[in-house]
């Protein structure tokens, strides 16, 4: 089953081509990487899917329904939740309030009965390292991210986009998350995950998308794309 497909997208700004005709394809289980060298547009990408930065051509269809340029909580009520590279916690809430705000905003089936057991076991499933009143004003970067993925998770996703989770993680740290991604990945949501950590993108993807200058130059297995010549030219110069 097709849960992400874009077609020729394309963001713009001004006389800007962020994203120039991009289409891909995302499979129901998949764990997908988004490689590329900084700048390359990766983040402006997800952007233009998830509603943030509404594309200026091109199509995007979700589980075969056309969302394109719907609105971020439009695409949250369907089924695509988002980390952010740098997360932006409400800084007076506590970990458990900001998790339950999330939960009580995605249950738009009124499937869970129970939003403060919910977001206590999405903290839990994350291996959320603080207590759960703890301010989000005083939690560094790496303790922000968990909370920011717990915060996605709450609203059962289907579909889930991870940007640059890693960055900034010691080794041991780095292992832990790959364990949670496999984790989210049994419960049957796909990931598209922008990361320039190689040693993650290769040990969880089982498909890569690599795009320089907003264009895709490769797309396919992990071992396709990795030993794609395009690609290596991409990274080394």
């Amino acid at each position: 089953m097709i849960v992400l497909e874009t077609s020729k997208l394309t963001k713009k700004f001004g006389g800007l081509t962020a994203v120039n005709e991009v289409s891909m394809t995302l499979y129901q289980g998949d764990v997908m990487g988004l490689i590329g060298p900084n700048g390359a547009g990766k983040t402006t990408f997800i952007n233009a899917i998830a509603g943030l930065n509404p594309p200026t051509s091109g199509r995007v269809k979700m589980m075969g329904q056309d969302t394109t340029g719907l609105t971020p909580e439009k695409m949250c009520r369907l089924g695509l939740s988002r980390t952010f590279q740098i997360p932006s916690p409400f800084p007076k809430m506590t970990a458990i309030e900001s998790v339950i705000t999330a939960t009580i905003f995605g249950n738009k089936t009124g499937k869970v009965k129970n939003p403060v057991e919910h977001s206590r076991k999405m903290l839990d499933f994350v291996e959320f390292p603080m207590e759960e009143t703890v301010v989000a004003e005083q939690l560094n970067t790496v303790q922000l991210k968990r909370l920011d993925l717990a915060r996605a998770l709450a609203s059962n996703p289907k579909l889930l986009f991870m940007d640059e989770l890693a960055s900034g993680l010691s080794e041991g740290e780095l292992n832990d998350i790959m364990r949670i991604i496999a984790k989210i990945s049994k419960k049957g949501i796909s990931i598209l995950m922008i990361e320039h950590i190689m040693q993650l993108i290769m040990a969880v993807c089982n498909r890569l998308l690599c795009i320089q200058f907003g264009t895709k130059i490769a797309e396919g297995t992990t071992e396709e794309v990795a030993n794609d010549p395009k690609v290596t030219k991409a990274y080394l110069g």
